[in-house]
């Protein structure tokens, strides 16, 4: 049953762009469908999550990841009375802005986006659902719902502050209340985010060797989710082990985030998606004792994982990949495909080509990335190795 303080789609603020409605999707629907379509979502195949995406069939890629967010956050949604295809689309968006390479990728794109304003992937996001995507007759971008682009910009929280350009050019259109919290579809969405990462990254390490089954069992929370394997299944083989360790971790933390945001919205008795939104804090959350332990959590994956020696040197060498395919570009337009020649043209300054270079090494994949880098700069052949984490 949909609580009354769920995001109602037969209330929604409507679409920049006005259009006729599907008689059998409902708008949220609709934004999931159009999302999944896009050029960028298919992207996510070929674009890092920890590990670079050609060094293994088994290790997460964004695509995999933003899947497995859209699920959690469909589950945590359903119970706590919420629009599921609100919070489904939402998740399904949350990475479109991704650079190649990760956060690695971002760090690079953004250092050398400084004196243009600067790089952020989250409002790369919704620049790209917003403009990049230009496939429709009457519109650039997918003219998704006042709600689903609410979601993709704020899902974090409140956008304080320097507001990123590529955010700033679109709430200038078409006001978001960037002030204000999102709805709790969203933010469902977000700790979905933090859950799925959080375990899959575990199960990627040890996957890929950089820390023992062991090492992971004095964790906090996982030593009891591996006390309670042994106590039900004594002998059980290594790898079936740590899969009903890692299962009942992923369980803790679903069940902690329903139990403590039932109780955030019980003591708020919200009556509408409004006072959601103007709570002054966010409703789903983390319990305090399950976050402190998750930041151990993270610590550990931190230093063993993204930051461990094989890690650093895969950062360097990505790192200048993007350094220089950056001014190769700015001094080498006509390397563009055909499609953004148009606005190459219609650039009227340095920032303007800045942004639309930038634009186009964000939507590359890693493996893009890689060819490029060889055809256009030369150079070695790619190293393996994981060179990312969250």
């Amino acid at each position: 049953m949909t609580a009354s303080y769920a995001t109602d789609p037969a209330n929604a603020r409507g679409r920049l762009y006005a259009e006729e409605e599907s008689y059998f999707r409902s708008p949220f629907q609709r934004d999931r469908d159009r999302i999944i379509h896009a050029s960028a979502f298919r992207r996510l195949k070929h674009k890092t999550q920890v590990f670079i995406e050609h060094e293994g069939d088994y290790f997460r890629t964004r695509l995999t990841h933003s899947i497995e967010v859209a699920q959690v956050a469909r589950t945590i949604a359903s119970t706590l009375g919420l629009n599921v295809e609100l919070t489904e689309a939402v998740a399904l968006a949350h990475d479109l802005g991704h650079t190649p390479f990760g956060h690695t990728g971002e760090d690079a794109l953004n250092a050398l986006m400084q004196p243009y304003g600067g790089f952020d992937h989250n409002a790369q996001a919704l620049h790209i659902v917003t403009n990049l995507e230009r496939h429709y007759a009457e519109w650039d971008g997918l003219n998704l719902t006042w709600e689903t682009l609410e979601g993709i910009a704020k899902h974090n929280g409140p956008v304080t502050g320097s507001i990123p350009y590529a955010l700033a050019d679109y709430n200038s259109r078409h006001d978001l209340e960037l002030h204000t919290h999102a709805s709790a579809e969203a933010q469902v969405a977000a700790l979905s985010d933090d859950i799925a990462y959080n375990n899959h990254d575990l199960h990627d390490g040890l996957r890929a060797e950089l820390f023992s089954t062991d090492e992971l069992a004095e964790l906090p929370i996982l030593h009891d989710c591996f006390t309670r394997v042994d106590a039900k299944y004594p002998g059980l083989n290594y790898y079936r082990r740590r899969h009903e360790a890692l299962r009942r971790f992923f369980g803790v933390l679903v069940e902690d985030v329903i139990t403590v945001s039932q109780r955030n919205l019980t003591e708020l008795n919200p009556a509408t998606v409004h006072d959601i939104r103007h709570a002054g804090r966010m409703v789903v959350q983390f319990s305090p004792d399950l976050w402190a332990d998750l930041k151990v959590i993270r610590k550990f994956l931190f230093e063993r994982m993204y930051r461990a020696p094989v890690v650093v040197e895969m950062r360097v060498v990505v790192t200048q990949m993007v350094n220089d395919l950056f001014p190769f570009f700015m001094e080498n337009t006509d390397e563009l495909p055909k499609q953004w020649r148009k606005d190459v043209a219609d650039a009227p300054d340095k920032i303007a080509l800045a942004r639309i270079v930038a634009d186009y090494i964000a939507g590359m994949t890693d493996r893009f990335a890689i060819q490029e880098h060889k055809r256009l700069i030369g150079g070695e052949a790619m190293p393996a190795g994981v060179i990312d984490g969250s």
